[in-house]
């Protein structure tokens, strides 16, 4: 387990070390809610666009809590964007990794605890560009394996770094 950990962490630190102070291409907050275990979930995300052609690399920190637990995940996602035409909407697929910090807070005496686990999940979503000319998202992650969350529901915003 704890080389897993270790290695979901070296991957991650290799993918985002590389990238320039202002390579990124937005930033912004995203909100929803989890299913196993069930959370709210408030967090935010940098997007390095172009990492490939219709590639883009989203790292993103989440906190969710409810449950009787606290869980803090770092991501790293890649979103491959389709191109569609006659719609504003653009839809992408994708896949990431995950580093899960869980608290767990449960009623007794010796029922407290933490853990550290890593997993994955895949992702289909669908932005669209406001009228301010930041980009609304919506989006669902199903996780791939017991050390992720099984579902998040995630909406937010991606505002220009420029």
């Amino acid at each position: 387990m704890f080389r897993w950990n270790l290695a979901l962490v070296a991957l991650f630190i290799a993918l985002v070390a590389p990238a320039p102070v202002n390579a990124f291409s937005a930033f912004g907050p995203h909100l929803g809610f989890s299913s196993g275990p069930d959370q709210i979930i408030l967090g935010a995300h940098l997007q390095f666009g172009d990492v490939a052609p219709q590639l883009d690399f989203v790292p993103g920190i989440d906190l969710g809590f409810g449950d009787n637990l606290t869980l803090i995940s770092i991501n790293g996602d890649f979103h491959y964007r389709f191109d569609v035409t006659g719609s504003s909407w653009q839809p992408y697929a994708g896949a990431g990794v995950g580093l899960h910090f869980i608290q767990y807070d449960n009623n007794g005496p010796y029922s407290d605890g933490s853990a550290t686990e890593g997993g994955g999940h895949f992702i289909l979503g669908a932005d669209v560009p406001t009228k301010s000319g930041s980009r609304f998202f919506a989006e669902l992650k199903l996780g791939l394996n017991s050390r992720s969350p099984d579902l998040k529901v995630l909406a937010g915003w991606s505002f220009r770094s420029h």
